[in-house]
Order: C-alpha cells, then structure tokens, then sequence
C-alpha cells in the first residue's frame, strides 16, 4: 500500500510538472534596456525581467525569442508564439489586430542628433531621421511630419551608426532608450522637447497577445497587479532605470 501511495503520489507531481503553462515570448532585442542580447548571447533587459516575474506568479514556463519588431504582431495572428512583449505601445491601429494586456509602462519619445548638428526640430525639416520599421515612432514622423524624411530600420543600432556616419541627420525613438544612447555617447544630444501625444506614445507599453487569448490576458493582468502591490515591479524598474 505505501509503494502504491508513492507511485501515486510522483505521478501527480509529474502531471503536475508536465501541465505547466509554457508561453513562448518574442521580442526585439536590440532595445536597451528594454531589451538587448548580453555577452553571453542572452536576450536581457526590463521587458524580460518582468516577463520573468509575471511567468512565475502564474506560475508558468517561458522562454524568449528574438524577432524583427515588425514581424512581432504577425506572429502573434499566425499563433507562431504566446505573446510578444518589446517596448510596444498600444495604438489603436494595434488593438484591431491584437490584444494587449493593461500597461506597464508609461511612454513618451525624443529626437537625438549629433551633438551641435541640429538645434531644434524645425531644422530637421527636409533631413532624414532615422526610426525602427513597423514602429509607432514611423508612423509619427509619416503623419504628423510630413516635412521630415523617414528612413526605416530593422534595428535601432543600424540608425545609430549611420547617424554618427552622417548618413541621416537624427534619429527617434523612446525616451529611456535614448536616454542610454546619450549615457553611451557623448557626441549625441537630445533634440527639442519629449513627444508625448496620445494617439501615439501617451498610452504606454504592454504585452500583446493573439485576439482570442483573452485567457492568457487576464492571468498576466492579475499577476501584473500581484507584482505591483508587492514591490516586484518597483524592484525591476529600479534596476534598469534608477542607475
């Protein structure tokens, strides 16, 4: 009887173990400190860290791949992955092809140039400025800047080098990445004031997920909450960004 218990018993963990949620995370690891690809060739950053925490309140086994940015929503409607989670804002444009989960991050975006080069935003007029293809940032410039030239990038690490090569005149992108591109490089500079408009930027950052995971949803917004109330969050977001 107790060797039946025992068997009993380790089946159970063992279907247990086996039950376990996994969710398969993309992302665009070129964003730091979102996220970026360390030195030992791991996808590292804020987003991961706090994909990490929200997989372990429900208690679920992720793991991370690296994607193109604009190949992330596709992805999601051919179910090629569980959930995307790269620095992305909620856009309405967004919202009719994907779900998203509530925010966990507040947004907004800046221009950088090199330093001296250009003094305000009025005389980017006519110049080319460099932004990651698919992003809300592109749609921006295409809308509301019609005077500007956009140049598309799979990365943002590509515009910063033909910025700096003299191949376009700025780039744009959010305001904590460009904050570590001005803490990296001395010879850069922000230019004009933050970009906050709500059709763009004012509504933050989320996890998107495929439309009908209205499931999957609902867990990480309550872990979400859970890692908030806790201090979990306030943890993360101090190591990334109060260096």
């Amino acid at each position: 009887m107790k060797k039946l218990l025992v068997a009993t018993l380790l089946a159970s963990i063992s279907l247990s173990a086996a039950a376990a949620e996994k969710i398969r995370f993309a992302t665009e690891a070129s964003y730091p400190p979102f996220e970026f690809i360390d030195a030992n060739n791991q996808i590292q950053g804020f987003d991961i860290d706090l994909a990490n925490a929200l997989c372990k309140e429900i208690k679920a086994e992720c793991t991370f791949s690296n994607q193109s940015f604009d190949s992330l929503v596709p992805g999601l409607k051919f179910r090629r992955f569980e959930a995307a989670i790269a620095a992305m804002d909620v856009t309405p444009e967004r919202q009719q092809q994907v779900t998203f989960t509530n925010t966990y991050y507040d947004n907004s975006a800046q221009f950088i140039a090199m330093k001296g080069k250009v003094a305000d935003l009025a005389a980017l007029k006519g110049q080319k400025v460099g932004m990651q293809n698919g992003s809300t940032h592109q749609k921006y410039l295409l809308e509301k800047h019609t005077d500007i030239k956009p140049v598309a990038y799979d990365s943002y690490q590509n515009a910063i080098l033909d910025l700096k090569s003299g191949r376009i005149n700025a780039v744009f992108g959010d305001t904590a990445v460009v904050a570590e591109w001005l803490k990296k490089n001395e010879d850069l500079a922000s230019v004009g004031e933050k970009v906050t408009d709500n059709a763009y930027f004012g509504t933050g950052f989320a996890i998107a997920l495929n439309q009908k995971n209205t499931d999957l949803r609902d867990k990480m917004n309550a872990a979400l909450e859970k890692i908030k109330q806790d201090g979990t969050y306030k943890a993360i977001y101090d190591k990334w960004f109060q260096k």
